[in-house]
């Protein structure tokens, strides 16, 4: 029985580090900046070779860092399909799960450049990435889990070498993947994306945009196959306690496409969200168990559950370091269990549509990897 309810706590525990960043919900923000939550910035004038918002795609060469990652996939393509120059920079086995190689990379991305290399190496990533002049570097990297070496080491290190590198060479402009909780920092990778943001504000040479979408389509569908099965949909108290406007994978990178090509969000920070109304894990889950016809069955845990898990994680963490990030772990399950993930709306496809889709044509393309806390094929949570 203590092995059934440790199982259950642990699966429902990380069932909220599924969902993307915290509130924005006093934003007011035309598309071309926020207005409310960010302070206006001072005018930064690059220096550099080519107006990227002005040039005709075709004449400026941008750099992906991150390219094969869920969101960055979408805007290597997009940014080809723009007719940019576009290279994409990857490891010797990357994409989710590591499962891919150069070659596969090269095949996913026509008219992409694929080039390999370290991004967390100053000295690879200049020598792979920087081999040619670069005008735009656009950054979707991030730490795979969340955990606080990883966090700082990719969210602030592996981008930071891809800023200091474009600088270095008299690039022009560089746009950034970031998130919207990094405005109520609690999780360590939550500071490290926002000491990021910081210098990139305070330095000088080169324009910025700063993107910072709410939640991903994919962060919200890891019980899909749960209750296509009939399992019951596990929520924390009455499932009311945060809500979402996620934003499909295509339309936050024609975002982050336009933070080169549209001026007016240059010198900008810019939180994003879809389309709709922001929807409750409750009310996700009676779209869900409508589109599959299923009577509606529910796991509901007290959130003061999930803080006496992560007193105790953090209590054993001092004993034993090896388990700080599994109280990191606990606490990024508990913040996007409460706090609301709320931005504009942009884009045309709604969460709901994604349901459909998903419920018609299954989860493929949408695989986790690492950030998973149910598998795919709901064979349970993620060891």
């Amino acid at each position: 029985l203590i092995m059934d309810m440790t199982s259950l706590l642990l699966r429902a525990c990380l069932v909220a580090s599924l969902l993307a960043p915290t509130a924005c919900s006093r934003l007011s923000m035309r598309y071309g900046g926020c207005h409310a939550c960010v302070p206006a910035m001072r005018a930064v004038t690059p220096v550099c070779k080519l107006d990227v918002a002005d040039a005709k795609p075709s004449d400026v060469r941008v750099l992906v860092v991150g390219a094969t990652g869920y969101i960055g996939r979408f805007v290597t393509k997009e940014l080809a399909a723009r007719g940019y120059q576009v290279t994409a920079f990857t490891r010797q086995e990357s994409g989710v799960g590591g499962k891919k190689g150069a070659a596969d990379v090269a095949a996913d991305f026509p008219g992409v450049k694929v080039v390999v290399g370290d991004v967390s190496d100053p000295a690879s990533l200049k020598e792979n990435g920087f081999a040619e002049p670069v005008d735009v570097v656009v950054s979707c990297l991030a730490s795979r889990t969340g955990g606080i070496e990883d966090s700082w080491k990719v969210d602030y290190g592996a981008s930071k070498n891809a800023l200091d590198a474009l600088i270095e060479q008299g690039g022009a402009h560089y746009v950034l993947l970031s998130a919207v909780c990094v405005q109520k920092p609690l999780l360590e990778f939550q500071r490290a994306k926002l000491k990021l943001e910081q210098e990139i504000q305070a330095q000088e040479q080169v324009s910025y945009s700063i993107i910072r979408p709410t939640a991903f389509f994919k962060s919200l569908a890891g019980q899909v196959q749960l209750v296509k099965e009939g399992k019951p949909y596990v929520m924390f108290g009455d499932g009311q306690l945060s809500k979402a406007n996620a934003i499909s994978e295509a339309d936050l990178a024609k975002v982050i496409a336009d933070g080169i090509s549209r001026k007016e969000m240059h010198n900008q920070i810019l939180p994003i969200g879809g389309p709709g109304e922001p929807l409750t894990p409750l009310q996700q889950s009676e779209i869900l168990f409508e589109l599959f016809g299923r009577e509606p069955s529910y796991i509901k845990v007290p959130i003061g559950v999930m803080d006496a898990v992560i007193g105790g994680l953090d209590f054993l963490g001092q004993l034993f370091p090896s388990l700080k990030d599994s109280a990191e772990f606990g606490r990024i399950g508990r913040y996007y269990a409460v706090e609301d993930m709320v931005g504009p709306s942009y884009g045309t496809t709604t969460l709901r549509e994604f349901f459909e889709d998903v419920a018609e044509n299954g989860l493929q393309g949408q695989e986790l990897g690492d950030q998973a806390v149910f598998s795919i094929d709901g064979a349970g949570a993620k060891k």
